[in-house]
């Protein structure tokens, strides 16, 4: 159990939303190798964010994620014609299926609940909107607010400065083990959601919590 918690603050891509759902939407077109195909596009997108921001030569999210599909879909020789259902698909991204009823839950037990995302304020508005949870989060928080991504200690800011609360008194959970990583060394009471079996990055940090999806969460803070 974690106690006298005030926030509870979720990662947005591949913690609440499946980053893989506008490949799989499309694999009777892409085929076999659309979850090969999805995989890379997401660490592509993912080296953009960091790459850029050591070069400091900021894009928005939603740009990195047009730049890193073009070259996934060379990679994989994608047709282009593709490309713009892609990206359009990008934009409603389908939801873990047990997101709606835990979120639904948290709110009902009145937890301040936000998203911490690389994602542009648009693009989490629209995400939010097309699957009906706008009425769930108090704050849908923007790395673009500082025009760097994460894991900068930055980023992790952002809500403190909201929220006029500690460290200490927000739980952060996100799928990435460099993002838990990065928030857990911020300070905050990170929680890894580890929904792939993957093994956590070696960078300073342990997680004294791990759940497989979301539901599970409701143990920790209910």
């Amino acid at each position: 159990m974690i106690k006298n918690i005030k926030a509870i603050v979720f990662d947005a891509y591949g913690t609440l939303f499946d980053v893989n759902s506008a490949a799989e939407k499309c694999k009777s077109k892409i085929g076999d190798k659309w979850e090969d195909f999805a995989d890379y596009w997401r660490t592509t997108q993912l080296e953009y964010t960091w790459l850029r921001s050591l070069m400091n030569r900021h894009k928005n999210f939603w740009q990195i994620t047009q730049d890193s599909l073009e070259k996934s879909m060379k990679v994989f020789e994608i047709d282009e014609s593709m490309k713009g259902e892609l990206l359009n698909l990008y934009k409603s991204l389908s939801p873990y299926s047990e997101v709606k009823g835990v979120l639904k839950k948290l709110k009902e037990e009145n937890y301040k609940l936000a998203i911490l995302s690389n994602g542009t304020p648009d693009l989490l508005k629209q995400l939010v909107k097309s699957n009906k949870l706008e009425n769930i989060f108090d704050d849908l928080f923007s790395i673009e607010e500082v025009k760097v991504y994460k894991p900068d200690s930055k980023v992790y800011d952002i809500p403190l400065k909201k929220y006029k609360i500690k460290k200490e008194e927000i739980i952060f959970l996100s799928s990435n083990t460099w993002d838990v990583s990065g928030g857990g060394n911020y300070g905050y009471k990170a929680v890894w959601v580890c929904r792939n079996n993957s093994t956590f990055d070696n960078l300073d940090y342990t997680p004294k919590n791990k759940i497989n999806n979301l539901s599970q969460l409701l143990d920790i803070v209910l």
